[in-house]
């Protein structure tokens, strides 16, 4: 895995860097995308007056990182994705509507495959396609899932990998 790399949303760099197996975005950057501001730094300290559990809750969703800058590598102030969308939450900004919107529609997609599962079998099946798998093989992958989760169930109900058999 490439340790550094850019992501591009609108045309606008988002570094980011891979540390402890995901990706890890540029603060400043996500700001600078979805607000246009000059001075992201000035920004993200007004955001943070503004919601007061993004700031108390800040030290948890942020990293200080190595990243490679034209400059050279710096430290920079790094959030992971969960941390990058909670932090978009706050951005009060046309540019970050598109992504609350999306976040809004995945949340309430992921609560409609609680209450009915073949939901979630569907979302998989569109997303192979949509990667140009073949159909038999789309079949094959799903049927596959389904029996390694039957068989994990029986060995589990069984203790035979998940706990000590009982006495």
């Amino acid at each position: 895995m490439e340790n550094n790399s850019l992501a591009v949303f609108e045309g606008k760099n988002i570094r980011r860097v891979w540390h402890n197996e995901e990706w890890w975005f540029v603060i400043e950057d996500i700001i600078f995308a979805l607000t246009d501001s000059k001075d992201p730094k000035q920004y993200l300290s007004k955001m943070k007056q503004r919601d007061e559990p993004l700031a108390q809750g800040w030290v948890q969703i942020v990293r200080t990182l190595l990243v490679l800058t034209t400059g050279g590598n710096q430290n920079m102030n790094c959030t992971n994705t969960e941390g990058a969308f909670r932090i978009i939450q706050s951005i009060p900004s046309p540019k970050a509507e598109p992504f609350k919107l999306w976040l809004a529609k995945t949340g309430y997609g992921r609560i409609q495959e609680i209450e009915n599962p073949e939901l979630a079998q569907d979302r998989a099946k569109g997303y192979y396609e949509l990667k140009g798998y073949p159909k038999d093989w789309i079949d094959k992958r799903l049927r596959g899932i389904a029996i390694r989760q039957d068989l994990t169930d029986v060995l589990k109900n069984r203790n035979a990998i998940f706990g000590t058999p009982e006495m």
